[in-house]
């Protein structure tokens, strides 16, 4: 059983079954019959016209989404909520208060409140320091409104651009993932809100890249890939709760996974917290798997497998698992380890306090406020790749200043186009098409309206044409779109998705695609804006990465330079703006590898030698652009590059670099730090990400960068599926993305900015544990992040 206080221990002691049992489950108040999960059609709550104060008379664990599910007032829904948790501490028999949790995956999920960038972004910025701002002040806005938990972060690695849900993760590098989605957790907690870990694990290795489908990855990718992002989170993040994955990994549901849910999670990694259901997911069990038959047994298949919390709903945990209790078909002891868990939960989050929602609800809350807007648009900043550029960019660098510029696109001029399919604009309002949006976010197009002037340029006109939509075939919008560019001295073509769920729109839940094409015909419109002659930037607000060689390696005409932007958010219309007049030097760099075709995925960086291009096939995995590149205003080199010589297996190395800003503008550089074993007892990958900086420098500075890094980072599972670090050889060096790996110097020439990468590589000697040469085994968790440096990348910059 958990150790709890005794406070819970009486409180638990007092309980009927019944009243175990509300507090393992969820009640979704008003879902108002707006789809916005899986399958929520289907699995409609029985209660509907039942009175609150009947469903919740033995009490409830959780209320679901109290904000999010429809647009309410936040100052008039607070009230409600006060009132309606002082209700549940006086008229049930325990008096205990609801748990609430919400959506906060980019932001809040609820009306008026800040959208910050989607994950994607996150891990484009390689900043974890300004993610752990952003998740702090989201986390005060859900604590100021009396939420408890956020379903969030996502720390599944991208293993297929063509799942649906690749705009929610943060990378396909497992480190990567594990120290920005860390952070996350971080700035929630330290804001007093539990954080939950989503999806344990595999989710993000389906099939085809297809949701919800079944996921055949082998113990050693799981082992070594999906799992140390979790990891990361537990040991160093500290985090709270955990949320199932809806596949089932190798024919075994996850949802009713002991060895996954318990053995694994809680006895390897050590969480201590609560595993809560993903919605529907116990359900899914019977309906979806087949591995129940029935309800009750799908909800003894969970309890037993160690998922805590039943959500959004209580379908199997309240009258179904209380008969199979009583019918003695399972121990109550199931329940008691799981109501104990949530009722720690409650305690650690003041919910057992005499005192608990006892002060007044806020009058009046601003969910947007100047802080969350100069976060949001930082990180938007940040967050941006520059692809190409043959010099067109940026645009305020011409020296006959351009004196009209047409915006042309589908996503120019729509502010959804800016945010993911967690944004409360496209999960919730879409069904509320009248419904303001509540808060100013400007699109592309209306930030070009004043991005010049701001830069201290002149305000070029601006003439604007859609195109064409983002779906479909309608080719209509065609001759004015031509028209305008013919006119301008610049076209920027604004093209992408439009995020949303379950087949509304083309990327997010449930929109995976089999195709890496740009919806519709989009392709069609840069093409004919092309064929004008006039320069173009092509600027991409997208979910997934795209393959766009026609327009970065073709042979017929290209733009002139090509921007990528992940779901910027609120501050990303201002932010790109500022990029193309020349205001902020992007610094984001590729998160995911940029696809060369549908057809070479799905492909990761993280591969063997066998996983790359070869003479003995016909087909080319390699990479359009490669993960972790993104070019500059500015260009920088790297130089003096000192590897200690050798370390023990178990300790740390220092690897110190001189990065110079050789150019003429001031900017901001992402150094990467790349290593491989050059032989070992397992395929290891030929690259892997092992520390990297942001470094901020003017003309002609120089700083030198040192990485400290534990020789767990290369740690790997071996033969008997033990985790170990292998004695032998590795390579170690310093470049600008994950493909500038080979021995010699290689520059990437761009007209106004250069790369170039100094690859001395230097080799490291691991000879083995302090007293032999074999290979150190860790017994317990590896320690990717020490718990004791506060630093999210153990780096120093000096």
């Amino acid at each position: 059983m958990p150790e709890v206080s005794e406070r819970v221990r009486a409180l638990h002691a007092q309980m009927t079954l019944e009243e175990k049992l509300a507090q393992i489950v969820g009640y979704w108040l008003d879902q108002g019959g707006n789809v916005v999960a899986p399958m929520q059609g289907e699995m409609a709550a029985e209660n509907a016209g039942t009175p609150l104060a009947e469903i919740t008379k033995d009490g409830i664990g959780h209320y679901t989404r109290v904000y999010g599910t429809r647009p309410v007032d936040p100052a008039e829904r607070a009230a409600w909520l006060w009132a309606e948790q002082r209700r549940l501490k006086t008229e049930t028999r325990l008096g205990i208060p609801a748990l609430v949790h919400e959506e906060c995956l980019t932001g809040l999920a609820a009306w008026k409140a800040a959208t910050f960038p989607t994950p994607l972004a996150w891990g484009a910025s390689f900043d974890p320091e300004l993610v752990y701002e952003a998740g702090h002040v989201i986390g005060e806005s859900m604590k100021a409104l009396g939420v408890h938990q956020g379903l969030a972060p996502v720390m599944d690695v991208v293993r297929d651009p063509r799942w649906g849900r690749v705009d929610e993760c943060i990378g396909e590098d497992p480190y990567l993932v594990g120290t920005v989605g860390t952070s996350y957790v971080r700035g929630l907690q330290d804001a007093g809100v539990h954080a939950t870990l989503k999806h344990f694990v595999g989710y993000s290795g389906s099939r085809a890249g297809r949701n919800h489908a079944p996921v055949y990855a082998g113990p050693r990718e799981i082992a070594d890939v999906f799992l140390p992002p979790f990891e990361m989170a537990i040991l160093d993040g500290g985090v709270k709760s955990v949320m199932n994955s809806y596949t089932d990994l190798d024919g075994v549901p996850m949802a009713s996974s002991v060895e996954y849910l318990t053995e694994i999670l809680r006895e390897k990694l050590g969480f201590d917290g609560v595993v809560v259901a993903d919605y529907f997911a116990v359900a899914f069990l019977e309906v979806m798997h087949a591995v129940a038959r029935d309800r009750g047994e799908a909800a003894a298949l969970a309890l037993t497998a160690g998922i805590d919390v039943e959500l959004p709903t209580g379908d199997a945990y309240l009258a179904p698992l209380a008969e199979k209790v009583r019918a003695g078909e399972l121990d109550e002891a199931y329940v008691d380890r799981a109501v104990l868990r949530a009722l720690r939960q409650k305690e650690e989050l003041g919910l057992l306090d005499a005192d608990a929602f006892e002060d007044e609800p806020p009058a009046t809350i601003d969910l947007d406020s100047p802080r969350h807007q100069e976060l949001a648009r930082r990180l938007a900043e940040e967050s941006v790749v520059l692809l190409s550029n043959d010099g067109v960019l940026p645009l305020g660098a011409w020296q006959d200043k351009p004196g009209r510029v047409a915006v042309i696109g589908p996503n120019a001029h729509r502010a959804e186009a800016l945010q993911g399919c967690y944004s409360f604009a496209n999960h919730v309002l879409a069904h509320y098409p009248d419904h303001e949006l509540g808060f100013a976010i400007p699109t592309l197009h209306e930030a070009l309206g004043t991005a010049f002037g701001e830069a201290g340029l002149p305000q070029p006109e601006l003439v604007y044409a859609e195109g064409c939509a983002v779906e479909g075939g309608d080719t209509s919008g065609f001759d004015a779109a031509v028209a305008a560019a013919a006119s301008a001295d610049v076209a920027v073509v604004v093209v992408g998705d439009q995020a949303g769920l379950f087949g509304r729109g083309t990327v997010g839940e449930g929109n995976d695609s089999e195709s890496l094409e740009l919806p519709g015909v989009q392709r069609q419109l840069v093409e004919a804006v092309l064929a004008t002659g006039k320069p173009v930037v092509m600027v991409l607000l997208t979910g997934r990465p795209y393959a766009i060689n026609w327009a970065l390696d073709g042979q017929g005409p290209k733009p002139g330079a090509v921007l990528q932007a992940f779901f910027p958010g609120e501050g990303g219309g201002l932010a790109l703006a500022d990029v193309i007049t020349g205001r902020v030097n992007p610094s984001g760099r590729l998160p995911v590898s940029l696809p060369r075709s549908t057809g070479s995925q799905p492909y990761s960086y993280l591969h063997p030698i066998l996983g790359g291009p070869s003479d003995v096939t016909s087909t080319d995995s390699t990479p359009l652009r490669p993960f972790g590149f993104g070019l500059s205003y500015t260009s920088f080199e790297y130089s003096d590059l000192l590897v200690d010589g050798a370390v023990r297996a178990g300790g740390t190395f220092t690897a110190v670099v001189t990065v110079t800003n050789t150019g003429d503008v001031a900017g901001t550089d992402v150094v990467q730090l790349y290593g491989r074993d050059l032989h070992g007892s397992v395929a290891r990958p030929v690259v892997q990400l092992l520390g990297y900086a942001r470094v901020t420098l003017e003309p002609g500075e120089s700083r030198q960068v040192a990485f400290t890094v534990p020789t767990t980072r290369l740690a790997f599972s071996d033969r008997r599926m033990v985790k170990i670090v292998e004695p032998g050889d590795v390579e170690v060096w310093v470049g600008s993305h994950a493909t500038a790996s080979s021995a010699a110097a290689r520059t990437e020439e761009t007209t106004g900015g250069a790369i170039t990468n100094e690859k001395a590589v230097e080799k490291i000697e691991i000879p083995g544990t302090a007293t032999d040469r074999s290979a150190l085994e860790i017994t317990g968790p590896v320690h990717e992040v020490s718990r004791e440096d506060a630093r999210w990348v153990e780096v120093t910059v000096s």
